[in-house]
């Protein structure tokens, strides 16, 4: 697995097109299907999450959830200019929060998991052979 070393900015707008790209091929594939969408946005999520640089941990929690919006775009059914196409999307973020709030807890959970290998690394004295 490749392991680039994204920054804050870069981890977030790695997320923003990975998401606008999956919203794409959901659209062309499964016809805006959400739960497709929804069930891609995990591994997006994770991905953020393992490639951002450890100084920048934090910033994964913070960047899925805003690519999740970004993404939904094309996948939320809207219509009708520019009301119709932002009621869809606020629709669109309102019933499928589980799947925000699941790709927020597994970057959130991954990021703890590094965060506190990276402490574990730091406290162990080291040997001097």
């Amino acid at each position: 697995m490749p392991r680039p070393r994204l920054t804050g900015l870069g981890g977030g707008l790695f997320a923003c097109a990975a998401m606008v790209l999956v919203a794409g091929i959901d659209w062309l594939l499964f016809g805006s299907s959400l739960f497709a969408y929804g069930l891609l946005f995990l591994p997006v999520a994770a991905a953020t999450a393992l490639w951002v640089r450890p100084a920048d941990l934090i910033t994964a929690p913070v960047a899925v959830p805003i690519a999740f919006a970004v993404g939904v775009w094309p996948v939320s059914g809207g219509s009708g200019g520019f009301g119709g196409e932002l009621m869809g999307i606020v629709s669109a973020l309102s019933l499928h929060a589980g799947w925000l709030y699941a790709g927020t807890v597994v970057a959130a959970l991954i990021a703890l998991v590094r965060k506190a290998a990276l402490i574990g690394k730091r406290r162990l004295p080291r040997r001097v052979a």
